[in-house]
């Protein structure tokens, strides 16, 4: 253990001098002089971002919601999980409740924590937990005024052919997918077929 940590412990950066060029409402931006393990110097060009949350909404009938927005950093509009930034005072899983509200509308009987994850650690520091929400009852709360989306449900099954398809480029969805698909959809894929198609003999009798 002792060569593992010295070899780790060699890798190490040293920051020498840190200027911050930008200091915004979500992101500061900074530009480090570093030291190498090879005792020469690098620059690196840090963003120091708000913590985020993102959400697997997943029903009874093995289906999971998303939302459709556009993203500026892309220019494109993405097909996503419900996600959102953490507010100052606010913990994550506070956070993930909000933003179901917000976003599609639901509150969740049950929030299972699942992970962190970083998004690009070669540049920042965001870091974004993933839960798991489940028994999602109607409950609306405002969006925030400067957010436009559509909420959209899909099976999880179909979602998955979409990530394997590239239609899905989003990463936190990309993962969130996944394990919807391995942890959740195939090991009860017939209750919730069941599920499905009870909602759909109910739709037809509706239609009577």
């Amino acid at each position: 253990m002792a060569d593992k940590d010295d070899h780790l412990e060699s890798m190490m950066e040293t920051t020498v001098k840190s200027d911050t060029i930008y200091d915004g409402k979500i992101l500061t931006l900074k530009v480090n002089t570093v030291e190498l393990p090879n005792m020469k110097y690098a620059k690196r060009e840090i963003a120091l971002h708000a913590r985020g949350v993102g959400i697997i909404a997943l029903t009874n009938r093995g289906t999971m919601y998303m939302v459709r927005q556009y993203r500026a950093g892309v220019g494109e509009v993405l097909l996503e999980i419900p996600a959102g930034l953490v507010d100052p005072g606010e913990s994550p899983q506070e956070a993930a409740v909000r933003e179901l509200q917000e976003e599609i509308k639901r509150q969740p009987e049950s929030l299972v924590y699942l992970l962190d994850a970083y998004s690009s650690p070669g540049f920042t520091n965001e870091k974004l937990s993933l839960f798991l929400a489940r028994g999602l009852n109607y409950s609306p709360k405002d969006l925030d005024s400067t957010e436009f989306l559509e909420v959209e449900e899909y099976p999880v099954e179909d979602l998955f052919e979409m990530v394997k398809n590239f239609d899905i480029v989003d990463a936190k969805s990309i993962i969130a997918i996944q394990y919807a698909y391995y942890e959740c959809y195939l090991p009860n894929r017939e209750e919730f077929l069941k599920h499905r198609e009870g909602m759909s003999a109910q739709r037809d009798d509706d239609n009577l």
